[in-house]
């Protein structure tokens, strides 16, 4: 099936389904029909982007770096499970998605979220942790280009980005709290919420700042030697590869 069917089709499931879920949730959920309305349009994004992915061909090592990366993340959230508001989970996903592709990104971060719940608990929530570390990865691997060259812009994305997952989880619970979205609650809880926001802009900076020269070497190499990722596109566009990149070539080889 081409690329261009599959991506019609998907559409035109997605614009099905979601008449359908708005008709489901009025009808049969009534005083909390937003809340299942939105978790619906939720999970069919993500089913829309995963049938895609699916149905097109997927290199090798584009899997094998997806799982890869997607154990570290999970391992990192894990490890610092006794520090809920500073994760390594972000900066993972943003360094993968830079060096590797948007989607790369967006699926290490929709797995992050969904394999490490088995670990700190299935729920409602987690089609929005999968939904906003998915976008983590998409939108950094959108602006790869820059930020793989620019490491001031590379830390003001993970703060930015940092603020934006906290947001949207406090949309959630906003929306959970009584099945309706009222934005004077919504802002009370982003005010009562404002450190974890401030915590986790912190830890993206932080983290960032901590693995971007070491995953960006070995990302370099990877990408140099086997010819992969979007790096080796980039560089392809330039007159040759920089001095660091010529090094971490000849290093490999």
């Amino acid at each position: 099936m081409s690329s261009t069917r599959t991506k019609i089709i998907s559409l035109c499931i997605f614009l099905l389904a979601f008449p359908a879920i708005c008709v489901v949730g009025v009808v049969f959920f009534k005083d909390r029909s937003v809340s299942f309305v939105l978790t619906g349009v939720v999970l069919a994004m993500l089913a829309g982007y995963f049938y895609i992915y699916e149905k097109k061909d997927s290199p090798a090592w584009e899997l094998v770096i997806i799982a890869l990366m997607s154990a570290l993340s999970v391992l990192g959230r894990i490890v610092f499970a006794f520090l809920p508001s500073l994760k390594p989970c972000s900066a993972i996903i943003i360094l993968t998605a830079i060096y590797f592709g948007r989607e790369t990104g967006f699926m290490v971060g929709a797995f992050t979220a969904l394999v490490s719940n088995f670990y700190f608990g299935q729920g409602a929530w987690t089609p929005f942790q999968m939904l906003a570390w998915g976008l983590t990865g998409y939108f950094a691997g959108m602006l790869g280009r820059w930020l793989v060259r620019n490491r001031i812009l590379l830390l003001v994305y993970s703060a930015v980005i940092g603020v934006f997952f906290s947001l949207l989880m406090d949309l959630y619970s906003c929306l959970w709290f009584d099945g309706k979205v009222v934005f004077s609650r919504y802002l009370a809880l982003i005010s009562s919420a404002a450190w974890v926001t401030v915590s986790y802009a912190v830890s993206n900076v932080v983290f960032t700042g901590l693995f971007m020269e070491p995953f960006g070497r070995i990302f370099k190499r990877l990408c140099v030697k086997y010819g992969i990722g979007i790096y080796r596109l980039q560089t392809n566009r330039s007159k040759g590869l920089t001095e660091d990149d010529k090094t971490a070539d000849t290093a490999v080889r």
